[in-house]
């Protein structure tokens, strides 16, 4: 799937009908991958460019601050240069503002789309802590079984903090292990045994397993809404 670029706004030939071929196409490509039960990237992809528009319909003026910090300088001093020019010609933000009132329905009709999926995955995925959980659960290992199949996927977490502005978040990354026969007589705990053999430097891990009632794309799906589940989870114990 091709992105849609972060500047796509301002980008090239400012025209309503040629940004809403652009944007059209996008969604189309996003619509595809909510219909293959296929949440992220495309999902975050599709906030990030959502909460822009706003930004920029709430200002009134194209301005550069309103946008991610996590620009490069070279496309930070474009934008920025772009911006003034079209701030001071009144054709070209009669285009923005139209492109605006197009755009942004459109792209919270995606979203929602989006958050039904979202929503239909976490009611089909049960998470459980396997053996008796730490104090500290900041890192630790993530197992995941669909659908009842003898595969398990394990993953090793690691919680981590930092703040931006006034804000404190948490976010979650994760590192695929390796994956594993679920057997009959070998049950999550005695897996979680052989991981603290293997690894040694995390002697009493915190361990969830992650279960799906049905089956849904791994690194795609089930993967990001675990992760979030998790720190939900974690934060709130």
């Amino acid at each position: 799937m091709e992105q849609l670029k972060h500047d796509w706004l301002t980008e090239g030939l400012i025209d309503y009908e040629y940004k809403k071929y652009i944007l059209l196409a996008y969604l189309k490509d996003v619509k595809e991958r909510f219909n293959q039960s296929e949440l992220y990237p495309f999902m975050a992809d599709l906030v990030f460019h959502y909460r822009n528009l706003v930004k920029v319909k709430e200002s009134k003026k194209m301005m550069y601050e309103h946008f991610p910090e996590s620009l490069s300088k070279a496309d930070f001093d474009k934008l920025q240069l772009t911006y003034k020019k079209i701030i001071n010609d009144d054709e070209v933000m009669e285009q923005i503002e139209e492109i605006l009132k197009f755009a942004l329905p459109k792209m919270k009709e995606a979203l929602e789309e989006g958050k039904e999926l979202f929503e239909f995955v976490e009611e089909n995925i049960v998470m459980e802590p396997v053996g008796v959980s730490p104090i500290y659960e900041d890192e630790g290992y993530l197992l995941i079984n669909q659908d009842s199949s003898i595969d398990v996927a394990v993953y090793r977490y690691q919680l981590t903090f930092f703040e931006h502005a006034e804000e404190k978040f948490r976010s979650m990354a994760t590192t695929f292990v390796k994956n594993e026969l679920k057997k009959i007589n070998r049950t999550y705990e005695n897996l979680k045994l052989e991981l603290v053999k293997q690894f040694a430097e995390l002697p009493n891990p915190a361990t969830y397993l992650v279960e799906t009632k049905l089956k849904f794309p791994l690194e795609h799906t089930v993967l990001p809404v675990a992760k979030r589940m998790l720190v939900k989870k974690i934060c709130t114990n």
